[in-house]
């Protein structure tokens, strides 16, 4: 859909959210989730009435820039940037959601760690991924500077695309990483649940996978 924004004029419009879910081919939540992304980003509006629908919006500056990431063609050295770059704004992101976190937060934060947990348990690293890539968008949503998610989600976006997934440290076992790494997500959803700000500060700096050549949770 914000493909579909990006190819056309502001104001145009692009149907409505029946015509586009099921052009999109996915389920009312996950269309209802999308659209409140997008219109959360300035990238599509919805208007009711008879000539309703969703439109196209005008492109803020902050727009552009998140249509210039979508635009990067998923090379490996841009699919490497956007690791880098997502990965420097994590402690942005997390000491933002410790100061911003409400209680309706962190509930949404635990349930999407339950989705963690359960692909851990199961041993489906793929599921884990997907489910932590959930949880980091959830925390972006919490800040209230819209550039800093907007920049942050759509980086995510590029490595999602490219379907990444879990590579454990050299040595460790993929099903300990993925144990981990899940306990660690824990660990800092608890920071945020008690505004334990040196904690979150100690689990940010064992967060960071910079130095690590391929995990991508």
């Amino acid at each position: 859909m914000a493909r579909l924004a990006a190819r056309v004029e502001p104001g145009t419009r692009l149907g409505t959210k029946d015509e586009l879910r099921v052009r999109c081919g996915v389920s009312v939540g996950t269309f209802n989730e999308t659209l409140r992304l997008l219109q959360t980003r300035g990238i599509v509006t919805v208007q009711r009435g008879p000539r309703g629908g969703l439109f196209a919006a005008e492109q803020s500056p902050m727009a552009k820039l998140a249509h210039s990431v979508l635009a990067l063609d998923g090379a490996q050295g841009d699919v490497n940037d956007a690791l880098r770059i997502r990965n420097a704004l994590e402690p942005l992101l997390w000491q933002d959601a410790l100061w911003h976190g409400s209680p309706a937060d962190i509930k949404d934060l635990r349930d999407l760690l339950a989705a963690m947990e359960s692909a851990a348990a199961a041993g489906d690293a793929d599921a884990f991924v997907r489910a932590n890539w959930r949880l980091h968008e959830r925390v972006a949503d919490i800040t209230p500077n819209a550039l800093l998610r907007s920049l942050y989600v759509h980086l995510l976006e590029l490595v999602e695309r490219h379907a990444l997934g879990v590579k454990p440290r050299a040595g460790v076992p993929l099903e300990r990483h993925v144990r981990d790494r899940c306990a660690l997500h824990v660990a800092l959803v608890d920071a945020l649940d008690g505004r334990d700000k040196e904690g979150l500060v100690r689990l940010i700096a064992q967060h960071d996978t910079t130095s690590e050549e391929a995990s991508q949770a």
